[in-house]
């Protein structure tokens, strides 16, 4: 596939609007054109090993899902590690692309592949995702009354200001009177000139309606999970479930407040990585993630929540075997997708 043609694809899978406003998505490195992609190599970590191992397996694209770009480069020299990961990737015309928070965010990745660790249970997203795009120009929506009096005045003044849109007018009866109807959609800036406007006329102001045009959520969108087990199970066989999910032979375990490695879990919340603001305050039994502070464990704990911790990308890799079928689906296997063998979490238990 031509690479732009395969980034379209990428994008349509998880939409980068999806991401967080502070995190770097995308096609980060990008070799010149024309490129062909015919092996997509899928990461979650990009180090200088598993980028060797990228280009003896000849791979045209890397998908890592953290993003070895995040902070500006001032320059690009083989002086860090992450300068001369760009410094290879063109050598090799290599491109560099990651998806990172839009897949924790969609319905069909990272966080929802952890949930299965919990064994059968519903899930919600703890921080739901909005639409990128209101379903109607502007952010708010101004409706009045107006008699023909003061009709023509108004709306001449209203159409010389900038950024209104689907200004529309339609008969009404108001307290028996015949007027009219005036409604449209405005950005923040303009209705400060629209309320302005209708204030120097109290009866038209009276009659005014302002709502917010609030984007729509999206259905089984965002950050983070709550999971509602279908039956509830004791933390010691939640530990051993999601051992076995991530094939970890150690978690780390707080046991919250009042509670036992036999007290019973129902619900549970999770966050694929470092959780800590997503997790904070949601009322559950456990909390599941890669990595929290030690006050925040503090904190769940001593609010009768457990935590276990297993480490950050732990919470992640095994997501990628999943992501290679989806995607082989997605692209019609028209590329050949392939798994690193050296990406591996940096901590071990000595």
């Amino acid at each position: 596939m031509n690479l732009r043609e395969l980034v379209s694809a990428l994008n349509d899978f998880a939409s980068p609007a999806l991401a967080e406003s502070w995190d770097n998505v995308g096609l980060l490195v990008e070799p010149s054109p024309p490129h062909t992609v015919n092996t997509l190599f899928l990461t979650n970590d990009l180090t200088e090993e598993v980028m060797e191992e990228a280009v003896q397996k000849k791979a045209d694209l890397i998908l890592s899902y953290h993003p070895p770009i995040f902070t500006p480069l001032k320059r690009v020299t083989w002086k860090t590690w992450k300068e001369r990961l760009v410094v290879r990737a063109l050598e090799n015309r290599i491109g560099i692309y990651s998806p990172h928070t839009a897949y924790d965010a969609i319905p069909h990745g990272v966080n929802n592949w952890l949930t299965k660790g919990l064994g059968a249970c519903t899930s919600a997203p703890l921080h739901p995702s909005t639409a990128p795009s209101s379903p109607a120009e502007g952010t708010h929506r101004v409706e009045f009354c107006a008699d023909a009096e003061h009709l023509d005045a108004v709306l001449s003044k209203i159409k010389d200001i900038p950024e209104i849109s689907c200004l529309t007018t339609l008969p009404a009866r108001v307290e028996g009177e015949e007027q009219t109807r005036v409604s449209l959609n405005c950005s923040q800036k303009a209705l400060l000139e629209v309320v302005a406007l209708l204030s120097q006329n109290s009866l038209l102001y009276h009659k005014t309606e302002i709502l917010l045009l609030q984007k729509p959520l999206l259905p089984h969108t965002g950050m983070g999970r709550l999971c509602t087990l279908s039956e509830p199970v004791s933390l010691s066989d939640i530990i051993e479930r999601i051992k076995g999910h991530l094939q970890l032979p150690h978690v780390r375990v707080a046991v919250g407040a009042g509670r036992t490695l036999e007290s019973p879990v129902k619900k549970a919340a999770l966050c694929a990585g470092s959780g800590s603001s997503v997790l904070k305050g949601t009322e559950a039994d456990l909390y599941l993630t890669g990595e929290m502070s030690h006050h925040d464990v503090l904190d769940a704990v001593a609010n009768g929540i457990s935590v276990i911790l297993c480490e950050h990308s732990n919470t992640e890799r095994g997501f990628l075997s999943e992501l290679r079928d989806a995607l082989a689906v997605h692209l019609q296997n028209k590329i050949n997708i392939i798994v690193s063998e050296r990406d591996r979490d940096p901590l071990q238990v000595a």
